[in-house]
This record gives C-alpha cells, structure tokens and sequence, in this order.
C-alpha cells in the first residue's frame, strides 16, 4: 500500500533540496521526522510539509498504520527556471538564475 505527495515549482534550487531528501530515502517515518525537525534549513521545511501530506494521505485514504510507514521513494526534480538580468561591469549583461523544484515522496507500509 502507497501513498504519494507531490509538491510543485518550489522556490528552493533542487541541488540544495537534494541534499536534504538523501537524508531521508529509506528511513521509518518517524526517524524521517525527526530528521527534518532537526535541519535548519528551508528545503528541510518544505520537504517535512510534503512528508507530512504523504502519510496524511497514507493513513486517510488507504488506512494505513502510521508506525508501519517508511519513504519508499524521495526524489526532486527540477522544475521551471526564473532567469532574471544583473547589469555586469563594462557595460555587459550577466544572468541571475533562480531556479525551482518539484519535490515527490512515497510512503509504504512494511
């Protein structure tokens, strides 16, 4: 039994997400938590949000035990990129990329 939550166009870079999201791959749902209270970082907050809808999702919709859960998958692919124009020294024009992910996870019972 699964459950997925998928969040869209997030304005954190998907490098700096990634970082986060390897942390979690694998681990019980708890422990995942626990990991993501403990992060002071933005993706931390917004991937625990998306966490937090997937076992939602899990224990409503497909009635799943919650102390049974674990992230089967956590992925984050990068979504579209905002280019934005910085005026650069003798008379040159330089980009300012912002960039967005979409951050996908899957819970299972074991």
């Amino acid at each position: 039994m699964e459950a997925k939550a998928i969040a869209k166009s997030l304005r954190v870079s998907p490098i700096k997400t990634r970082l986060v999201v390897d942390l979690i791959r694998g681990k019980k749902v708890s422990d995942a938590l626990n990991i993501l209270n403990n992060m002071n970082k933005k993706s931390a907050r917004l991937t625990k949000k998306v966490l937090d809808s997937a076992i939602a999702n899990a224990v409503n919709n497909n009635g799943a035990d919650i102390n049974t859960l674990y992230v089967k998958e956590a992925r984050v692919d990068a979504g579209p990129v905002m280019k934005r124009v910085l005026f650069d020294s003798r008379g040159r024009i330089g980009h300012k990329d912002k960039r967005t992910s979409h951050i996908v996870i899957v819970v299972a019972s074991k």
